[in-house]
This record gives structure tokens, C-alpha cells and sequence, in this order.
């Protein structure tokens, strides 16, 4: 990678780190199903102008758009408006990657490696501590709505994964914005029937500069933005050397909310947050430390 090429990966983990920030911000002023709904129809409005659809059926769209779009977003919107966090969320949020574990086990019949298995007791050992902490700056609803939305992006991977089984090309851009068609209706009709029509007017009616920017941020920096650029680096680069910056979002998101939202962890949430953050190191890494220690024994 050349110095322009690492800045703009950086800059995606910025974006991305900040992206939970933002969902704090929006949630204080519009119901999180409302949010969603905002959130995924000006991405769509927006983004399927500039790109054109991927040539994959609709059911895989469908598929997509309802597990990471409705499933993940609805739980992480909820959660931080339902006292997660913000910066905690992030780094409960990678525990999809274990939830991919799990799914791609049974559904796919792939086998676990040693380092994944290793990781996976050091992530649950992490959840476990940052659960157990609930309570003052966390609440338990909070965290497991989190684990839920955390669920759901891990079955989106795979949702992923059996597309490129069955022969299509994934095209992560335009995945991203024509699976945004999917989220609105349900979101829309989730937040008339939880959040209630009268606070969805209410939030409407009164709809402030802030929340548009948060609007704004979350459809076109967090998702055109931030997929544009980091499927451009994902089609010159290797995977193995991109996809691991993206392991910093939970950290940037931990700064950004310290200094911003005045957040902080307790002792037992950052030790867990350490030691989930560690499963996942593990989990990326682990083969290749391994086989490296192996060549050099």
C-alpha cells in the first residue's frame, strides 16, 4: 500500500469509528426504528442513482437487506437509545465475528481452526465480563440487543458466503445501496407499531439540522462513503491486508465517545472489551502467527 492508499483506509475507520457516536446523536432526538427507516431510504434514494445494481436475484438482496440492514441496525439503534453505550457497542458489536463462526459451522460445514476456537473463548470470556458489568453507565437490555444486532451481521456474512457458493460475483458497493430498497417498509411499520405514530410525527414535525446531519452522516459517510472507498482498496489489494484495519473501528469509537459523549468504561467493561478484542486478533491473525512460528521452529 502507498501512503494515500493507507490514509484512505484510515479514513474509513474514522468514519466508521464515529458512525456510533453519530447513532447516539440521532437516537436523542428520533425514535431508532424511525432512524433506521430515515437512515436506509435516503442511502437507497441517494446511492442507486450513482450505482447501478448488482446482478444477483432479489431473494439475495431481500436476504441481505434484512439481516444486516433490519436485524443488525434495528438492534444497534435500539440498544444505544436503550442505554448501551456508544463506544461499547462497537466493540460488543465484533463479537460477529464468533456469531459467523457458529453459523458458517452449521449452516455451511466449514471447520473450526485451532486459533478460531481460541479466539472464541477469549471473546466469550470478554462477553461474558462486559455482561456481568451491566448496570450504572450499561444496561442489560442494551447489551442484548446488541448481541442481537451483532447476531444478525453475522448471518448476513454468511448470507454472503452462500451467494459466492452458488457462483454470484459480490459487488460490495452496489450490494450495500440496492439491499438499502429492503429495510425502509419494515422498519417503517416496526416504529408505527413500537414507537408509535404520534412520537413518529412528533419527531417529523419537529426534525432539527442535528438529526438531519445525523441522517445525513449515516447514509452517505458511514455507508456511500465509507463502502465506496473501502471496496476500492478491497479490489486492488488483498483481503488479509485490508480487511484487518477495520479492527480499529471499535477503538476510534472508544476515543471519539470519551471525548465527545463523556463515556467511560468501568474496570470489568474494559477488561472485557480487552479481552474480546483479543479474541478477535486471535481469530484474524492466529493461522498465520502460527504457521509462522512453525517455519521459523
Amino acid at each position: 500500500m502507498q501512503a494515500s492508499d493507507l490514509l484512505q483506509a484510515l479514513l474509513v475507520v474514522a468514519i466508521w469509528g464515529f458512525n456510533f457516536v453519530v447513532i447516539k446523536w440521532g437516537v436523542a432526538d428520533v425514535p431508532p426504528l424511525l432512524l433506521g427507516c430515515l437512515r436506509f431510504s435516503l442511502l437507497f434514494a441517494g446511492g442507486a442513482l450513482l450505482v447501478r445494481r448488482p446482478r444477483v436475484p432479489w431473494r439475495w438482496l431481500i436476504a441481505y437487506g434484512m439481516t444486516v440492514g433490519v436485524g443488525q441496525f434495528a438492534g444497534l439503534f435500539c440498544a444505544i437509545k436503550f442505554g448501551m453505550p456508544a463506544g461499547l457497542a462497537s466493540v460488543v458489536l465484533q463479537s460477529q465475528a464468533f456469531f459467523t463462526l457458529f453459523f458458517a459451522r452449521f449452516m455451511l460445514g466449514e471447520h473450526w481452526r485451532a486459533s478460531q476456537l481460541t479466539g472464541l473463548l477469549l471473546a466469550a470470556s470478554g462477553l461474558v465480563l462486559v455482561g456481568f458489568a451491566h448496570g450504572g453507565n450499561m444496561t442489560m437490555i442494551g447489551f442484548v440487543l446488541t448481541l442481537g444486532a451483532a447476531l444478525s451481521w453475522g448471518l448476513s456474512n454468511v448470507v454472503v458466503r452462500l451467494m459466492v457458493l452458488r457462483g454470484h460475483k459480490i459487488e460490495p458497493l452496489g450490494f450495500v445501496v440496492w439491499s438499502g430498497l429492503v429495510p425502509p417498509l419494515p422498519f417503517l411499520l416496526l416504529s408505527l407499531w413500537l414507537e408509535g405514530a404520534a412520537a413518529d410525527w412528533s419527531a417529523l414535525v419537529h426534525f432539527s439540522l442535528s438529526s438531519l446531519a445525523a441522517v445525513a452522516y449515516l447514509s452517505f459517510a458511514a455507508s456511500l462513503l465509507g463502502y465506496g472507498i473501502w471496496s476500492r482498496l478491497l479490489a486492488r489489494f488483498p483481503a488479509n491486508q485490508v480487511a484487518p484495519f477495520s479492527l480499529l473501528a471499535p477503538l476510534v469509537a472508544l476515543v471519539a465517545s470519551t471525548l465527545l459523549l463523556a463515556e467511560h468504561l468501568s474496570a470489568v467493561q474494559a477488561l472485557g472489551s480487552v479481552l474480546l478484542l483479543c479474541g478477535l486478533l486471535v481469530n484474524v491473525f492466529g493461522a498465520r502467527l502460527g504457521r509462522l512460528v512453525l517455519r521459523r521452529a
